[in-house]
């Protein structure tokens, strides 16, 4: 993936600096943070082609990060990390890492793993423009939604803040999404109101109902929203 943007994950500057040199020389764009904070806000706002991520971090550490990415979708991550513990890399792998480096670490080696991780991912990439969900289709491709049977494809006719809330629920199915965390990821345009996605969601629910995926978008009373098999 040519001019990829790589988010760099790292609290010590001179590493950051490094990694950003050889990644640069490569032909990659980078873009750089020092706590789990703001990787999370550039995540948000930048959509990196994929993520290296410290483990030891300010204000949120590496695998806190690594299951809120993990959670809003499938950005490769590579975690870097000074402990080379077994546990470590089997807790990072089990949350959804890609790839582990361990410090010291050959900034070379990292790039060719950089390399090797965004290959897999787009050899993967038409697999992954399809979000299936019982009978239901989502093309992140065209933005398109459907509901497959027996008899006919039933095409959805969602506005695109619908199909950002279904789409982002899908990513993680039967997880309980709270309002908050469903204006950032779907309304982040403006300065919508918590109440906003309940409208949105009972627009969302009322065609869903009527493509026959009756019951598929749950309320959680007190929190929010999760999918249930249908």
């Amino acid at each position: 993936m040519e001019n990829a943007l790589i988010l760099i994950v790292e609290d010590e500057p001179q590493i950051a600096r490094i990694l950003c040199s050889y990644l640069e020389r490569e032909g990659y764009r980078t873009v750089t943070a020092q706590d789990g904070e703001v990787a999370l806000i550039h995540h948000q706002s930048l959509k990196p082609d994929l993520v290296l991520l410290d483990v030891g971090l300010p204000k949120r550490d590496g695998f806190s990060v690594l299951a809120d990415l993990r959670a809003r979708g499938m950005t490769p991550v590579i975690m870097t990390t000074a402990r080379a513990e077994d546990l470590d890399k089997l807790s990072a792998l089990r949350i959804g890492a890609d790839d582990y480096v361990v410090k010291p670490f050959n900034p070379l080696e990292v790039v060719a793993r950089v390399k090797a991780v965004l290959r897999r991912s787009a050899g993967a990439g038409a697999d992954q423009s399809l979000i299936r969900f019982g009978a239901l289709q989502l093309d992140t491709l065209s933005y398109t939604a459907a509901v497959l049977n027996d008899a006919a494809t039933i095409p959805l006719d969602l506005t695109l803040t619908e199909y950002r809330l279904l789409s982002h629920m899908l990513r993680a199915p039967r997880r309980v999404f709270d309002r908050a965390e469903l204006v950032d990821a779907c309304l982040p345009e403006g300065n919508a109101l918590e109440r906003t996605v309940d409208s949105h969601i009972s627009n969302l629910r009322r065609k869903l109902d009527r493509a026959g995926m009756t019951g598929l978008c749950v309320v959680v009373r007190g929190v929010g929203y999760r999918l249930a098999a249908s």
